[in-house]
């Protein structure tokens, strides 16, 4: 189990202090972000690779083996299929991403609570009326770092229904901004409904984070597979979250124990963190 890492003094300044939250308007603004975007695209970015390299301590033999034309290209970069197994077993619920976990039960009245900070269901959402389909069920919260894999793959065989923009800002999604800004339904991000194969629907919604310019998922409405990629963030730190309806899934104790120490579990992309509740009963 990996506690969360300790913040910066420049984020306790940003988000700790009214002087900060001053200055933090515009860098968390999507012009800030597109602009940075916009360098980390270009050729003239890649002088940054090594060092990134270096200070996170990445292991580059886990990826493939490539030449980057930007620093986002490498920042997408691929990883070799050895390097993150699928779990076996279809009724076992896998981890869409790398990440570090945290887990929730929605409550009666749709909201889940994130380092003091509650959030409604609905307003991630973005409004949509279908929020109300996960109330007793729960919330899966993956929060990636810079040195972490950053795409994200289908959990189960099913199909999907278009992906849904939510305009916003981009806070970071460090511990200290979750304690102090509900970001999950102030940040960009995008969601799309899932029937699955063992999970019922499912609701997956990415979100952007201070810096990330781009959510890119590959692909509109239609039919995916267990493991398939799903899609991807560009620079920055991200989020993914998962909704999972009532009796969908029985999460391992292991991960509510660590939340409720108000940990955080390091978990791989294809680890196996839960069980279906009913089998292949929502096929």
């Amino acid at each position: 189990m990996a506690p969360a890492p300790s913040d910066s003094g420049l984020l306790a300044l940003l988000y700790g202090t009214v002087l900060g939250r001053t200055l933090l308007r515009p860098l968390i603004s999507r012009p800030v972000s597109k602009a940075a975007g916009r360098f980390m695209d270009s050729a003239i970015s890649r002088p940054l690779i090594p060092r990134f390299i270096r200070s996170n301590g990445i292991d580059m033999a886990e990826y493939e083996a490539e030449t980057y034309q930007s620093f986002n290209a490498f920042f997408t970069r691929r990883i070799r299929s050895e390097a993150r197994p699928m779990e076996p077993d279809p009724e076992r619920l896998m981890a869409p991403c790398d990440g570090r976990l945290s887990v929730y039960a929605i409550d009666e009245d749709s909201v889940f609570t994130v380092k003091n900070s509650r959030y409604d269901v609905s307003a991630l959402l973005g409004g949509d009326g279908r929020a109300a389909d996960f109330v007793g069920g729960t919330c899966l919260v993956f929060r990636l770092s810079v040195d972490d894999y950053h795409r994200y793959h289908y959990l189960d065989d099913g199909t999907k229904e278009d992906n849904h923009f939510v305009p916003g800002v981009l806070h970071t999604v460090r511990p200290i901004a979750l304690a102090h800004t509900a970001v999950f339904i102030q940040n960009c991000r995008e969601y799309t409904f899932m029937r699955t194969a063992h999970f019922g629907t499912v609701a997956q919604v990415e979100v952007g984070a201070l810096l990330v310019g781009r959510i890119s998922n590959d692909q509109q409405s239609g039919a995916f597979t267990r493991g398939q990629e799903k899609g991807r963030f560009l620079y920055g730190g991200s989020t993914v979250v998962l909704l999972l309806q009532k009796d969908a899934a029985v999460i391992d104790e292991r991960f509510w124990r660590a939340t409720a120490r108000d940990e955080e579990t390091r978990v791989k992309l294809g680890e196996g963190i839960g069980f279906s509740q009913t089998g292949g009963k929502h096929a």
